[in-house]
């Protein structure tokens, strides 16, 4: 449980979408999901702890408490599939990758995968991570005065330190092209559309999924020429060919050519856009709180002189890692965290009838009420030594939990720190916005079109 501490008098409430006072009817529901999941929300759900309810005829159980996140997600998570609907949705995108394959395939894939994510083998990315994002920096010194788009200068950053590290400079293609087709890719394929909330057959056409055919054709064929050149590297130098995420995919017994393509998808275009995201959170939060920015920055002044080792950012940079946690708390970057139950089960005093829906809301969760000192304000304290620990394991879910907690979230935190740290040694980003970004769902939670930063020298 979130506890009370010292904070700014008046901490910044960055935007989210007002909850409503009344229950959505069938046709504003459908059009507000369509639109943006994260308006479907009324005040019940930031204030209790289950919230019973039916769509078209199946019960839906939203699950605020802790206690039943780990009974669910952790405890009994063998009863608790995938939801169709978020399947539908993933599935056209990512088709059999880690974070829509189930069973047998979700097994071995995530084993074939697991030595990338080793603490020892994350640790050995530091220093790459590091003179990634310093390049980055100094590239971005160079448009002081300028006003550019955070959201996308943190699809390139991130794009460029994902394939520096899992792919070791291999995936064919530019950071541009990879950016823009990636913003083009989330904002047509990654809607809820309203014939999927129908539980319409697949069948039958997705008219924003087919606006990002030309994305998706990108995309696949990126992956192609990357899959193939490491293929011919192998083949003819076994021992020289790079031992990253790449190889050990293509190396796997019994994964398909097709699932290798859709994990290297699921990774390049999911894995590095949650990153990308909180990142460009971050900033604009720090943008908005003045004192926020100045205690990261002393921080950044008296510390890293001492540090010998990027490894040692994470751990010695505790307020930059306190913001970073605090902005993926505000903007988790997966929201939902969706299941079927195979079998009645029980939590607390609610009864879960076999093939309910049970929603499990990081976007929720993190903003509970019961959970939360000002839910709604940014205060990175709560992250502090001394607070971090007061928190539940299951009220702050921002990579997950239980068997399919995301494999790459120590990878994700350290790659957020480090590049924060790179970033705001020597630069500050205004918000030139004329407004509040308007924050949306597309999958991750996004600033819509955009978010315009001013670069400044510190």
């Amino acid at each position: 449980m979130d506890t009370q501490m010292d904070r700014p008098v008046r901490p910044f409430r960055p935007p989210a979408p007002i909850p409503h006072a009344e229950p959505l009817g069938f046709a504003s529901f459908l059009k507000t999901a369509s639109r943006n999941p994260l308006e479907i929300w009324g005040t019940r759900a930031f204030k209790e702890p289950y919230i019973r309810g039916t769509w078209l005829g199946v019960p839906n159980i939203v699950v605020n408490d802790p206690k039943g996140v780990r009974h669910c997600l952790v405890e009994n998570a063998a009863n608790y599939v995938m939801q169709p609907l978020r399947q539908r949705i993933l599935r056209p995108l990512l088709r059999d990758g880690l974070l829509t394959a189930e069973g047998a395939l979700w097994r071995r894939t995530r084993k074939a995968i697991a030595p990338v994510f080793t603490p020892r083998n994350i640790a050995g990315f530091t220093e790459t991570m590091q003179a990634r994002s310093e390049v980055f920096a100094e590239r971005l010194a160079g448009r002081v005065g300028e006003t550019v788009d955070g959201s996308h200068e943190m699809t390139l950053l991130t794009f460029d330190i994902l394939q520096a590290t899992l792919f070791t400079d291999d995936i064919a293609g530019d950071g541009e092209t990879f950016a823009t087709s990636t913003r083009a890719f989330l904002g047509s394929m990654g809607r809820v559309d309203p014939l999927d909330l129908l539980g319409a057959p697949a069948f039958l056409p997705r008219l924003r999924r087919l606006r990002g055919r030309r994305s998706m054709t990108y995309f696949r064929g990126l992956i192609a020429a990357t899959i193939e050149g490491r293929r011919t590297q192998i083949k003819r130098d076994p021992d020289g060919a790079p031992n990253d995420l790449l190889s050990l995919l293509i190396k796997a017994n019994g994964l398909s050519a097709d699932e290798i393509e859709d994990n290297i998808i699921t990774f390049i275009g999911a894995g590095h856009e949650t990153t990308a995201r909180s990142l460009t959170w971050t900033l604009y939060l720090l943008s908005q709180a003045p004192a926020e920015l100045a205690a990261v920055e002393a921080e950044l002044d008296s510390v890293l002189p001492t540090l010998s080792h990027p490894s040692e950012w994470v751990d010695r940079l505790v307020y930059t890692r306190a913001v970073f946690e605090e902005a993926l708390r505000l903007y988790p970057p997966a929201p939902s965290l969706n299941r079927t139950a195979l079998a009645p089960d029980r939590v607390g005093d609610v009864e879960i009838p076999a093939g309910a829906t049970v929603l499990v809301m990081p976007w929720l969760i993190h903003r509970h009420e019961m959970l939360w000192d000002r839910p709604d304000h940014f205060i990175p304290s709560r992250f502090l030594p001394g607070n971090r620990e007061t928190i539940d394991r299951y009220q702050y879910l921002p990579f997950g939990v239980g068997p399919r907690v995301c494999i790459g979230a120590s990878f994700a935190l350290q790659e957020g720190v480090i590049a924060l740290a790179a970033l705001l040694k020597h630069l500050r980003f205004d918000y030139a916005g004329s407004g509040p970004p308007e924050v949306v769902q597309r999958i991750t939670v996004q600033p819509l079109g955009g978010l315009p930063l001013r670069v400044a020298r510190r």
